[in-house]
């Protein structure tokens, strides 16, 4: 801590005033300055070697003969910074361990047991409080399960407000769903730098899932993180293509740290992309969704073209309801299907705007005129053309801007499909 800002810790007690001269945990900014510190410190061996989140660290070896180099090199560096380690927290040689949580092994990933028993062993919730502490220990744990708020959504009714709690013959039977899934929890991977990551997501009537896979270097596709979330208020009355998009733009959002460096395959039931990218006009969170999705490499896959065992999995998490009536006449179905002699009739528009300044009267003021004019070629030939003034200045660009805007309003109004 600098000597400047010790007086700032000071704190009295009954045999005197004292202050820290090392920064200790309980100031806000402790975390992150200590962090800092320790990416500084580790900065060319963080993700090589070393693994490190605040005081926690692990020193990795891909082969047993090099882990006493590698210890080494971090140990060296640990006296350079003069830092203390404690050894009864140390272990050292092991090929798996607790961190963060979670169990590391070569393989992948785990779930703590501790924290499976003590879901397993516990008894159905009989109030409120233990249906919260119930909920608390799933999400600690909600990477590892596939479509974790569909699972409890029988939960949520009995934890609405003003709502009597009762548990229910539905919600035991989503209470032993979880304990059996538990009984053999997914191993999740790393992250491969520079392999493309596989995206499936589902839409179900009340809630989004996601799941990310990678292949890795055998060929084998292993899964890395499951996410899921129940739709709320307004979501729940969507198009299906919309919670789709919904799902997708979830995703993103959630995950954009694994998103923004790699390229992306997208296996869903239908193209949120397609619907996003090929609409005439975009308004309101339908363009919000397709800003959002400009940052990302992402290609869509049919999940009719994908065999394995991860997608299986997950559409068996992501059962569609017995009682779910089929209908065929989907919103945006052109979307969906669209045929290829529609896909040829293709029209084109093109547009200009100008501005000019006139003078006016007293010849001293200057009047700004602009101007738009729109071509549409039809796709068997034909010409439309359009001119109009705008009624308020504006620059160049502001003009191109609007004879854009009055074009594809125009296009909307034709119905023209594809331009």
């Amino acid at each position: 801590m600098a000597h400047e800002d010790e007086r700032h810790t000071s704190f009295r007690t009954s045999i005197g005033i004292f202050s820290y001269i090392v920064m200790p945990f309980v100031l806000k900014n402790a975390g992150s300055t200590y962090q800092r510190a320790m990416t500084h410190i580790f900065d060319d061996l963080i993700h090589q070697k070393v693994e490190c989140y605040v005081d926690d660290l692990v020193i990795k070896s891909m082969d047993r003969k090099d882990h006493l180099d590698d210890l080494r090199i971090v140990f060296e560096r640990i006296k350079k910074y003069d830092m203390k380690m404690n050894p009864l927290k140390c272990a050292f040689g092991v090929s798996s361990g607790k961190f963060l949580g979670y169990v590391l092994r070569h393989r992948g990933i785990e779930v703590d047991p501790n924290k499976i028993k003590a879901i397993m062993e516990m008894p159905p919730p009989r109030n409120l409080r233990q249906l919260r502490s119930l909920q608390g220990q799933l999400a600690f744990i909600r990477r590892f399960i596939s479509n974790l708020s569909g699972r409890c959504q029988p939960f949520s009714k009995i934890m609405k407000k003003d709502v009597r709690f009762k548990w229910d013959t539905e919600c035991q039977e989503a209470f032993d769903s979880i304990k059996r899934y538990l009984l053999n929890p997914p191993i999740l991977a790393a992250p491969i730098p520079g392999k493309p990551l596989i995206l499936y997501t589902a839409a179900l009537e009340e809630s989004l899932g996601a799941l990310f896979a990678q292949h890795n270097e055998e060929g084998k596709e292993n899964a890395l993180y499951y996410i899921s979330r129940r739709l709320i208020g307004a979501e729940i009355r969507y198009s299906p293509i919309e919670k789709h998009c919904l799902a997708l733009i979830f995703a993103v959002q959630k995950l954009r740290h694994y998103m923004i460096s790699h390229k992306i395959t997208l296996i869903s039931k239908i193209d949120p992309l397609k619907f996003l990218m090929t609409r005439p006009a975009l308004t309101g969170r339908l363009a919000r969704w397709a800003v959002i999705l400009l940052q990302f490499d992402i290609t869509y896959v049919p999940q009719k073209a994908v065999k394995g065992q991860v997608l299986a999995d997950f559409l068996a998490a992501h059962p569609i309801p017995a009682d779910s009536p089929l209908n065929d006449d989907l919103p945006d179905e052109q979307i969906m299907n669209v045929e290829e002699e529609e896909m040829l009739r293709v029209w084109e528009m093109y547009f200009d705007g100008a501005s000019s300044i006139k003078r006016a009267r007293p010849p001293t003021l200057e009047k700004a005129q602009a101007g738009i004019r729109l071509i549409f070629v039809a796709p068997e030939g034909g010409i439309m053309r359009f001119s109009f003034s705008l009624t308020e200045p504006r620059t160049n660009n502001e003009a191109e801007y609007e004879a854009l805007i009055a074009g594809l309003e125009i296009a909307i109004d034709v119905r023209i499909q594809n331009l």
